[in-house]
């Protein structure tokens, strides 16, 4: 059985478990355990491909989707830092955060991609651009390659990155209320022991079911998936906030 000490084997313990049972729902799609455990695994081996380096940042800047999850977790399997960004702020705001914590890969629609594409030339570290709808033709960006994410998830396996609990897993901005948004670091270990002690507390089981309408860019919003993962339980994304 996977032990659950990394942030991404909350899943894959999940899915040894029940892998048939229901992970994730957006709008009338669902995804097994299994099916979200594979789709992980694979996206981490294309950004394994990419040439993704262990703890190199992976900025997400999407609304709510079962693409967004599956970043997330397959990130932290390829030993990457995931850098959610909250999907309402503009081109300048989300730029400034890409650029603050020397994001490599983003992950972001084709339309949030065009609306990004001029901050984007001010990302002088970032190398590749993954783009989660299907475009007949992949837009171009300076010093950048830009990819669809079906061939991301075509990659052929790839071993990962040796990856300890203590190593950074995710880096979640502030509101930026007070001044500059700031970066908050986050280990596997953080993730992991806040997903587990929140599902204690809410005494939540397999068969239940987790509504996450709070933004997933925020620590109460992500621990909606965590919690869920850890439990074995269903969660439904709704793109509420």
């Amino acid at each position: 059985m996977t032990a659950t000490y990394l942030l991404h084997q909350l899943v894959l313990a999940s899915a040894e478990r029940t892998p048939g049972a229901a992970a994730i729902t957006f709008g009338a799609d669902t995804r097994s355990y299994a099916n979200l455990a594979s789709e992980i695994t694979a996206f981490a081996a294309g950004l394994l491909q990419l040439g993704i380096d262990r703890t190199e940042r992976v900025g997400i800047y999407l609304d709510k989707r079962i693409e967004t999850a599956t970043a997330f977790f397959g990130i932290t399997a390829a030993g990457g830092v995931f850098v959610p960004v909250n999907p309402i702020l503009k081109a300048e705001q989300v730029g400034y955060i890409l650029q603050d914590c020397n994001v490599r890969v983003l992950v972001t629609s084709p339309e949030r991609f065009t609306a990004l594409k001029e901050a984007l030339t001010h990302c002088h570290d970032l190398r590749h651009v993954i783009l989660t709808n299907t475009v007949a033709e992949l837009p171009t960006l300076p010093g950048a390659s830009v990819h669809r994410w079906s061939d991301i998830l075509a990659a052929p396996p790839a071993a990962g990155h040796r990856i300890i609990d203590t190593d950074m897993a995710a880096i979640l901005y502030t509101s930026g209320s007070t001044g500059r948004p700031k970066g908050v670091v986050l280990s596997h270990r953080n993730m992991v022991a806040g997903a587990k002690s929140v599902a204690q507390y809410l005494e939540n089981r397999p068969d239940d079911t987790l509504l996450a309408a709070l933004p997933l860019s925020f620590d109460a919003g992500f621990s909606q998936l965590t919690t869920a993962f850890h439990a074995g339980a269903r969660v439904v994304l709704l793109n509420y906030l």
